[in-house]
């Protein structure tokens, strides 16, 4: 007797997200670990120097975070009311931030008392920073004014209103000590060089601006707004390369990675997108589970830290790498590898005895083999099969078909089976792998069922359905054969011009030939 043969279940190709070096690399990083702060987290920066602690600004306080460390190892709560946009210095030693009384305040990362404090703006300071310079902090407010004031004597020392609606965000040049850059709401981003008495660029955005990034190399601009990421050439006047729209909300932040060579951008649809700055395309995404208002990746990109509207902050870690050197144990040669050698090839009149491989069978497998088929259709239809690898479940059903038992499997079955199976039909006949196989089921269960149709409302309403699905898949394909028709039509007409064209010019070159022996 033969030996039973299992079911070969087909490959089908199966679309699915393509698997690049960057999908690679981002996710290699750690499950994320949460900490709940005490409000929603406007403002999160990593300090530039060795151990890399980042300061986390929520509601009226400022805490500081070792790298992996859940609780904070400093906080700073001198203020009455909100904190806003806590930054550190190019050394690691000072940190600025606003408040929403208007008052700037400078702080030691070794003290708790502010060092400094600034006033002058009459609402509150949503943005403040320091120039490369160190010496120097600058500052944008509700009070549509951009702020530039002086360190060691704590005073202003220029004031610019050329905003008219609330200045929400703001960068410095790390190339120059002079120059800065604010954006407002009311759409524009400002360019202020610090020896002039106004800006010298303004770009507009187009929708009120929430975040804006310069370039370490200081050419390039990008502004976050609305749901756009624009990218501007400052050194062309502020000439627009790219505007980007992957985002369907607001985009509220904006970082680079360590190498200039990623741009991630956080939005209040709950996602960070990451793009390559060559050639602006979506590289990879994060999902979150609330909207991002804030987004921060270490110098070393060890570590990316999202801040939430819900006052969640979610911290994911990169896994170390392991080593690629392995200790590898010695294997002893085979005790053919002694009595003919490694590289022995058999002779014609050696007899070689193989070794059968034990084949294990699945359930389906061995219901099929004692010829129970409805006890295999069962098995198949089971939930962890036919919700993750309906591939097996259509395998088995084409296996009892051509055994002629499908009929049979299929029939004798309760109000509920019915329903189950009906399910899986509706579900999965539109796909294109298994429409061949399932159309036969539907035509078996309709012929074995249709005498009960009516003593149930869940199978008739599961047969209702199965005839919608089929419908509308019937009106997409009529659809696609119209636009096939269309575009057949325009290739006809467009093939009978091209030979026409060819003709003519043929024609005109043998005149033009012509011509020439007649004159020579």
């Amino acid at each position: 007797m033969a030996s039973y043969k299992p079911v070969v279940v087909p490959a089908q190709p199966r679309l699915g997200e393509k698997v690049t070096q960057d999908t690679l690399y981002w996710r290699g990083y750690k499950t994320p670990v949460q900490i709940k702060e005490f409000g929603a987290i406007n403002k999160i920066d990593f300090s530039p120097v060795s151990p890399y602690n980042y300061a986390v600004t929520a509601s009226s306080r400022i805490h500081v975070y070792g790298r992996y460390s859940q609780e904070p190892i400093k906080t700073f709560s001198r203020f009455k009311d909100a904190a806003y946009c806590a930054t550190y210095r190019d050394d690691g030693k000072l940190l600025v931030a606003g408040s929403e009384e208007g008052s700037i305040r400078l702080f030691d990362i070794s003290g708790r008392a502010p060092l400094r404090q600034f006033d002058g703006h009459t609402k509150a300071v949503h943005i403040v920073g320091f120039l490369s310079d160190k010496y120097r902090i600058f500052s944008g407010g509700d009070d549509y004014s951009s702020n530039l004031w002086d360190i060691p004597s704590a005073t202003e020392i220029v004031s610019y209103s050329e905003h008219t609606d609330y200045v929400r965000c703001g960068c410095a040049s790390k190339l120059n000590a002079d120059v800065f850059i604010t954006g407002s709401y009311d759409h524009t981003v400002k360019v202020f060089d610090a020896r002039m008495k106004k800006s010298v660029m303004t770009i507009e955005h187009g929708q009120p601006v929430e975040s804006v990034l310069l370039f370490p190399s200081g050419g390039l601009l990008v502004s976050a707004g609305g749901r756009y990421v624009k990218v501007w050439d400052v050194l062309k006047g502020g000439q627009l390369l790219v505007s980007l729209k992957n985002h369907h909300k607001t985009v509220t932040c904006l970082c680079l990675n360590s190498s200039g060579q990623r741009l991630l951008s956080g939005s209040l649809d709950r996602h960070v997108k990451i793009y390559s700055t060559t050639s602006y395309k979506v590289v990879h995404s994060f999902n979150y589970a609330t909207s991002i208002l804030s987004l921060a990746l270490s110098p070393e990109d060890e570590t990316i830290v999202v801040g939430m509207t819900n006052g969640v902050l979610n911290v994911k870690h990169r896994k170390p790498e392991e080593s690629k050197v392995k200790s590898q144990k010695k294997r002893q040669p085979a005790y053919r590898t002694y009595v003919k050698g490694r590289n022995y090839m058999p002779k014609q009149e050696d007899f070689y005895v193989s070794k059968p491989g034990k084949c294990v069978l699945r359930k389906y497998d061995k219901l099929l083999k004692s010829f129970q088929s409805s006890k295999a259709l069962d098995a198949v239809l089971e939930p962890h099969i036919r919700l993750y690898t309906p591939e097996v479940t259509v395998a088995v059903m084409q296996e009892l078909n051509r055994r002629g038992t499908l009929r049979s499997a299929l029939a004798g079955r309760d109000e509920k089976q019915i329903s189950l199976l009906l399910t899986f039909v509706t579900r999965r006949v539109i796909e294109p792998r298994f429409t061949r196989v399932l159309v036969t089921v539907a035509d078996m269960i309709t012929d074995i069922y249709q005498p009960v149709v009516g003593q149930s409302a869940l199978v008739d309403k599961q047969f209702l359905r199965l005839q919608e699905a089929i419908g509308k898949e019937i009106d997409y394909q009529e659809e696609l054969l119209e636009v096939l028709g269309m575009m057949d039509a325009l290739f006809a007409t467009l093939t009978k011009k091209r030979a026409a064209y060819l003709e003519e010019n043929k024609s005109n070159g043998l005149t033009k030939t012509l011509e020439q022996d007649m004159n020579n």
